[in-house]
């Protein structure tokens, strides 16, 4: 398995590891990584690894077999031996841009309180599909209050709940298509604000911010009808 580092330090952009096995398609699994595998409409890491005199470039970053995480080379070449000790770097202005979308998109969930139908982030925006037969009537009201929490620099931190525990409280799941993945016994929230100001809680294992304030500006940019109970729209980055 791989130990996944940045679940516990989002912010980490180096790191050693060992390599413990190669896949048959090329890609590279390490001991442990910083780079975020492909999942939750989050894409997979890009950056580079190096180890003796050489350094290969790290395209994405996907989930493989258990708990694997496989490092995807840019292009095919010699790879480090099994055993060989790598210094991974990430692509942390990509990363960093994932981490402030992601987070602005749960306060999308909040601001339009229907059910999530899917989602995709990228380094300059994002988008969520709602279960909603209109669109809303306000986009700059919704940037709006987007902003002010943003403006608010609420604290984002990570807790974990058991399956159980999530079983009694379904409302937090607000994804409809995608459930939380189970198997281990216990389920990662994302909590924006404080536990007695909680502005939202909801499972997710991808990257945030440490505070909505590192966000920057947001704007709503098109909504679109996806069918008739499914409305899509699209956040930005403004900065």
């Amino acid at each position: 398995m791989t130990k996944p580092l940045f679940r516990d330090d989002a912010y980490a952009r180096d790191a050693q590891g060992v390599v413990t096995g190669h896949t048959q398609e090329g890609g590279i699994v390490l001991d442990q990584t910083v780079f975020y595998p492909t999942g939750g409409g989050q894409p997979g890491d890009s950056g580079s690894i190096a180890w003796d005199t050489a350094e290969l470039t790290i395209a994405t970053t996907v989930k493989g077999e258990g708990d694997d995480i496989i490092l995807v080379p840019a292009e095919p070449r010699a790879l480090p031996p099994v055993g060989t000790h790598v210094v991974q770097s990430l692509d942390w202005e990509r990363r960093f841009a994932h981490m402030r979308v992601h987070t602005a998109l749960h306060l999308l969930s909040v601001a339009l309180p229907f059910g999530v139908t899917g989602g995709s982030i990228s380094a300059g925006r994002g988008r969520l599909d709602f279960d909603m037969a209109d669109a809303p009537d306000d986009k700059e009201a919704i940037a709006a209050y987007l902003n002010e929490h943003v403006s608010a620099d609420a604290r984002v931190s990570s807790e974990w709940i058991t399956e159980a525990e999530l079983d009694a409280n379904p409302d937090m799941v607000k994804t409809l298509s995608v459930k939380p993945p189970r198997g281990a016994g216990k389920i990662r929230l994302i909590r924006i604000g404080e536990t007695e100001d909680t502005i939202d809680l909801q499972p997710c294992g991808g990257t945030h911010v440490a505070r909505t304030g590192e966000i920057g500006a947001l704007r709503i940019g098109k909504i679109e009808k996806k069918g008739r109970m499914n409305r899509r729209v699209y956040l930005h980055l403004d900065s």
